[in-house]
């Protein structure tokens, strides 16, 4: 039997902002993600949001008796509200009031799987609860996950205090195990580049399709094709990065990271705690935006990822961007206009143009030599053969001509050997 969804009122102020239908119709998919149904939307346009209950005092009426005759049990605000905002809120609606930051902060603690994301969750909910202390929205918080017992349950100064210090002691004992997990990743890291194998990571709005596409490639390249990555049509549906090491018919190998997908109003605090999550994206060799080319806000998607990448520092990278899903869009695919590419991500000629643009950003210094092996030095040809692609071997009097691609570098190192 399914669980019951939470009836929820979405709500929001229009401050002059063109984007504003567009964020509101994304709210309602978090609330949808976070297992609520919206039942009501209620907006206001004003100059500012009103500093006691975020909207004035005749649209707080109207949302109490709007509570009161559709039995909704929260209230979901588009904007991040402050602790009085919240509290004023409720006390004149009687219904419990989440801020966008709170709903997403929800979503993440209820997704995440690993050890990582869990601490990197936790972090990110404890610092937006220190100053909420007296709210129903931090105790809902609280309740999502097993770490119970922080929220404001007492009265009195005294009570706020300790759960003031509880919640610092545990940001400073969260935040040296995310020290610990990021010394791994960087030895991890430091590791790959002494190897010398190039890194793409997908980047991208939530939901753009990211997950698939690494699907597709890893089937298609990867050692084995359990190391799927999960796939659902919802926002956030994965918060892990996933690393995979996929080889090419011609041995050229790179490694494809996914990573968690991006939203607009992206919480400051989330943004910060991911920072060593999202370092796949920061240490790429080539990164690959992929945009849902069926929305059609696919312009702000956009904008929302490159402005997210800007705020974790990710470098100006190579970037391929890909307009996914256009099966739904109805337009022609697989096509490519110089470094964008139009696919459908299950269309397997769509991942070989992909893979073939890959290939070509990042195999660059590839250079196609031919060498002549003397016989006595057959683990040359051995390394030839199973390192590089060779294009033509012939067997001579004097040993073995390889036509050979391979990197400028190795090409060097075997240069005694150059026809």
């Amino acid at each position: 039997m399914e669980k019951e969804l939470t009836p929820v009122i979405t709500i929001g102020l229009n401050i002059n902002n063109q984007d504003f239908d567009y964020s509101m119709e994304e709210l309602k998919n978090l609330v949808a993600a976070n297992n609520m149904k919206n039942i009501e939307t209620v907006t206001q346009k004003l100059d500012h949001p009103d500093g006691r209950a975020y909207f004035g005092k005749g649209k707080i009426e109207f949302l109490a008796q709007l509570v009161e005759t559709t039995g909704a049990e929260v209230i979901v605000a588009n904007d991040e509200l402050s602790p009085s905002q919240i509290r004023n809120m409720e006390a004149s609606t009687g219904a419990t009031v989440i801020d966008r930051t709170g709903l997403i902060l929800e979503i993440f603690a209820n997704r995440a799987q690993t050890r990582e994301a869990k601490l990197q969750v936790q972090m990110a909910k404890l610092k937006y609860q220190l100053p909420r202390l007296r709210t129903s929205a931090s105790q809902r918080l609280d309740q999502q996950s097993a770490g119970g017992g922080l929220a404001n349950r007492g009265s009195g100064e005294t009570k706020i205090e300790l759960n003031r210090r509880t919640i610092e002691h545990q940001i400073d004992h969260v935040r040296r195990e995310l020290k610990e997990i990021d010394k791994s990743y960087e030895t991890q890291s430091k590791r790959r580049k002494e190897n010398k194998i190039p890194t793409v990571a997908l980047v991208g709005y939530t939901n753009a399709g990211k997950s698939t596409i690494m699907n597709q490639m890893v089937a298609k390249f990867g050692e084995n094709d359990e190391k799927q990555v999960f796939v659902k049509n919802m926002l956030f549906a994965t918060l892990d990065t996933s690393v995979r090491d996929l080889h090419l018919p011609d041995n050229k190998q790179f490694l494809l990271s996914d990573t968690v997908g991006f939203v607009s109003k992206l919480p400051h605090q989330l943004v910060q705690a991911f920072k060593s999550t999202l370092a796949e994206a920061a240490g790429a060799d080539l990164l690959i935006q992929v945009i849902d080319y069926s929305d059609p806000d696919q312009q702000l998607m956009m904008q929302t990822t490159e402005e997210t990448l800007k705020e974790i520092g990710v470098p100006d990278l190579p970037m391929i961007k890909v307009f996914n899903k256009a099966d739904l869009a109805g337009a022609n695919y697989p096509a490519r206009e110089g470094d964008n590419l139009i696919i459908s991500a299950l269309d397997p000629k769509s991942i070989d143009l992909l893979t073939d643009v890959i290939t070509e950003k990042l195999f660059k210094n590839y250079v196609t030599k031919t060498f002549l092996i003397p016989f006595d030095k057959g683990e040359v040809v051995s390394t030839f053969n199973s390192k590089f692609d060779v294009k033509a071997t012939d067997y001579t009097e004097a040993g073995t001509k390889l036509t050979v691609e391979l990197p400028e570098p190795d090409a060097k190192r075997y240069e005694k050997y150059l026809v």
